[in-house]
């Protein structure tokens, strides 16, 4: 089997930048990615046929069978019985992480109307998080004027004990982080 066209602009030229720009001799120091979570939440009074399409669409997104997450415990001001459907989630790894990285870095992003960059912020340990209002931008999916719109959110877990490192990782792998502002001298 082929290795994935990010993996390989990984192995051949991310490795040797990061080595350098953070000062690393061995190659297992290097940041990695470990795994990409899409995950749905689905409001709790939604239909059985709701939560099988979101399902569904998560599937198309991801190319892998996605799980229905369940509460675990009830909550009422929610009207959240525990045992009852509250989200959709799948896990890549390997190959389909490398894959949906590429397609979500070369494809969805800049399909965006008005796109200027996704905010560069990570979550302290050097992770990604990242929140789509609107699941048409991804190619699998067809538009359909009287079906609702799929929120989702990516997560993107690397090795990286930073953010630094993190963001370095992800700028190198060609994620489109926005640029700072320029400020006015006065």
């Amino acid at each position: 089997m082929s290795i994935p066209a990010l993996k390989k602009i990984y192995q051949d030229k991310v490795v040797a930048e990061l080595k350098k720009n953070l000062g690393v001799e061995n190659p297992h120091q290097v940041p990695n990615l470990e795994k990409i979570v899409i995950s749905s939440g689905i409001r709790s009074e939604c239909s059985k046929d709701w939560i099988q399409e979101v399902a569904n669409e998560i599937a198309k997104i991801s190319g892998q069978k996605p799980v229905i997450t369940k509460a675990k415990k009830s909550i009422a001001n929610f009207k959240l019985r525990e045992g009852q459907p509250n989200g959709v989630k799948v896990t890549l790894r390997g190959e389909r992480m490398w894959d949906f990285l590429y397609k979500l870095i070369a494809i969805v992003l800049p399909s965006i109307r008005d796109f200027r960059g996704i905010p560069g912020r990570l979550d302290g340990n050097g992770n990604y998080n990242y929140g789509i209002a609107d699941h048409t931008i991804f190619p699998e999916v067809t538009v359909d004027p009287n079906r609702k719109n799929l929120g989702m959110d990516i997560t993107i877990v690397t090795t990286a004990k930073t953010d630094d490192a993190g963001r370095e990782l992800l700028r190198l792998l060609g994620m489109p982080f926005r640029k700072p502002a320029k400020t006015a001298n006065k």
